[in-house]
């Protein structure tokens, strides 16, 4: 075999391996199956405590559902409407359970046809996922004794939860104790839930007040992206904490099977469930204490997160209340700001920022400005990268004279290695020397691009997490820069009368769109800056990367792409003007005849 062919199969080999290793690391998204309904009634909780273990580190919120009363359908329950600018919904009376909350402004496809996105759905439905509170009992209660999972609340007042609206739930257990459940809401995604019991038994009762969030099964719209967090989030007294939906199958055991960690917040804490765009979070009042808990049961695949608060002593004749919130809507970062100005402590870090927060917070805060001034995400994008480019000049300057220097010794350089031969060390020597003499430090041009890398991927990372981005337009085709280029060379770019293939697929990845091509010239333009390597397989290697990456790009968010060919041709107009300067003159013309020249291509061997 020729070196040719070697240096052929070499090349191949290296670009699979590119590829197989991006799509570990970045795989496309799947649709999780949908769970089976739960028809087991066991609750996801320690077992119930006994008169003889009243301490509130042994409470737990027990006696909560999984599923509905077997034969009865979650439609038939009785029902109090949920009905506000922002939400629409219901929640159920058999249970106290707030099961049925959609997103009003927000819809599943860009049509406005389309279904409305569904956060909260009942027991019975594809993927149960709700919100529970209620009263675990303590010493000299039972079960019995509280509020549960079949207990039929009454409507004391209201009739319909809306922002002015509050409704009020009540249920008498019989033996002297009376449970009320107010529920307010204001005009975006937060609800108050202020529940009190009414002791009249004639002894004291010991009660520890809850709220929960269960999950059956993972979302159905699950990313599984590695820069993005989904699953389980809290902060505890200024500390944040994530654990993803795969990871709290790694959680301690706590008898059976099942998988919890607990976590006393003595101040100031939420805990919660968080997707991309959408987030559900029980949140105590500020200043109050209580148990912050993540479950998982991997026999029945249910996630649940909880917010037990300390066991409180109900007198004869007294009334105890208290007040916790719940968040279920989308994580705006206007909205959430707005709580956390409230007194919902570190509410804003609900946004995955990453590593780079210190980065992504400000980065953010521009793009959400920018957009807010000109109105067009896409150009906001743009400009946001004009900016941080901007900013970022001195540093490609000196990048770029290095490299311009350097290549002004290319001649020199060829010539000690023609004299030295295979003597690694002389060669070595010699161009110590050269770089002495001339006064050029090889790792100056280095050093500056580094820097900038916790920049660029801070900027990728701000517009892949931000919700701002979703379903937000930039011209013609591209109306969802949260979404993959829908143009393809399938339907010739949107001419032909048929979609383009489904995102996610083979076909997707093969036939790209407008802005993969144009990704893929602008990184393969980067190239034509400077001649091709002397070395074949490398010169194969560089000919093929635009348009390897050019397909695995091609599947991520138009705003990312966006990003990339409006940083590539920045970079691109940078280096070829600053080379000018120094001297060095690119001739990309003809470098790209080169390429395409077999004549150059035998001569160059």
């Amino acid at each position: 075999m020729d070196d040719k062919n070697k240096n052929l199969i070499l090349a191949t080999a290296l670009c699979l391996l590119v590829i197989i290793g991006w799509y570990f690391l970045f795989p496309p998204e799947k649709q999780a199956p949908s769970p089976e309904p739960a028809t087991n009634t066991q609750p996801l909780a320690d077992p119930t405590p006994t008169a003889e273990e009243p301490a509130p580190e042994t409470v737990t919120a027990t006696g909560t559902p999984d599923s509905q009363q077997p034969g009865r359908n979650p439609a038939d329950e009785p029902r109090v409407k949920v009905d506000t600018p922002n939400l629409v919904g219901s929640m159920s009376l058999i249970g106290g359970r707030i099961d049925d909350i959609s997103l009003r402004k927000y819809h599943t496809g860009l049509d406005d046809s389309s279904p409305i996105v569904a956060l909260f759905e009942p027991t019975g439905s594809d993927a149960p996922y709700y919100a529970v509170h209620g009263w675990a009992p303590g010493g000299g209660l039972t079960a019995a004794d509280v509020p549960g999972s079949d207990t039929e609340w009454q409507v004391e007042k209201g009739e319909v939860l809306g922002v002015d609206s509050p409704v009020t739930l009540v249920w008498d257990n019989g033996k002297g104790l009376t449970f009320r459940r107010e529920i307010s809401v204001d005009r975006n995604f937060m609800l108050t839930i202020t529940q009190s019991v009414e002791n009249n038994s004639g002894a004291t009762a010991s009660l520890a007040p809850y709220g929960l969030l269960r999950r059956h099964g993972k979302p159905t719209e699950l990313k599984n992206f590695f820069i993005l967090h989904e699953g389980m989030i809290g902060v505890a007294d200024g500390k944040l904490s994530e654990v993803s939906y795969k990871k709290m199958a790694d959680l301690p055991e706590s008898g059976g099977d099942i998988r919890s960690e607990t976590t006393r917040v003595e101040s100031n804490g939420w805990i919660g469930f968080t997707d991309h765009y959408w987030m559900s979070t029980l949140i105590p009042q500020p200043g109050a204490s209580f148990r912050s808990v993540a479950r998982y049961d991997p026999g029945r695949d249910i996630y649940q997160t909880e917010a037990v608060l300390p066991t409180v002593s109900v007198g004869d004749g007294a009334t105890e209340t208290v007040t916790t919130r719940l968040f279920v809507g989308a994580k705006q970062w206007e909205t959430l700001r707005d709580y956390e100005r409230d007194g919902i402590a570190d509410f804003i870090n609900s946004i995955d920022w990453g590593w780079f927060f210190f980065l992504t917070k400000p980065i953010f805060w521009l793009l959400h400005h920018l957009h807010q001034l000109i109105g067009n995400m896409g150009i906001a994008i743009i400009s946001l990268t004009l900016i941080i480019k901007a900013l970022l000049f001195p540093l490609a300057y000196k990048s770029y004279v290095s490299m311009a220097r350097m290549k002004e010794l290319q001649p020199q350089m060829q010539k000690l290695k023609e004299a030295a031969g295979d003597d690694r060390q002389k060669l070595q020597q010699g161009m110590m020397e050269l770089y002495k003499k001339e006064k050029v430090n090889p790792a100056a041009g280095c050093l500056p691009i580094l820097m900038q890398v916790p920049i660029f991927f801070s900027l990728y990372k701000v517009i892949f997490v931000a919700f701002e981005l979703r379903h937000a337009p930039f011209f013609g085709p591209f109306q969802d820069l949260s979404a993959p280029d829908p143009t393809s060379i399938f339907n010739f770019f949107g001419l032909l009368p048929w979609g383009a293939p489904e995102p996610g697929t083979l076909m997707a990845t093969i036939f790209i769109g407008i802005l993969p091509l144009l990704l893929g010239i602008s990184m393969w333009l980067q190239q034509k800056l400077n001649p091709a390597p002397a070395d074949p397989t490398q010169q194969m290697i560089m000919a093929w990367m635009p348009w390897v990456f050019m397909f695995m790009l091609g599947t991520f968010a138009s705003g990312l792409v966006l990003y990339w060919i409006t940083n590539n041709t920045i970079t691109f107009s940078q280096q070829y003007a600053i080379m000018r300067l120094q001297g060095y003159k690119p001739n990309v013309l003809g470098n790209i005849r080169t390429g395409f020249s077999r004549k150059a291509k035998a001569e160059k061997k």
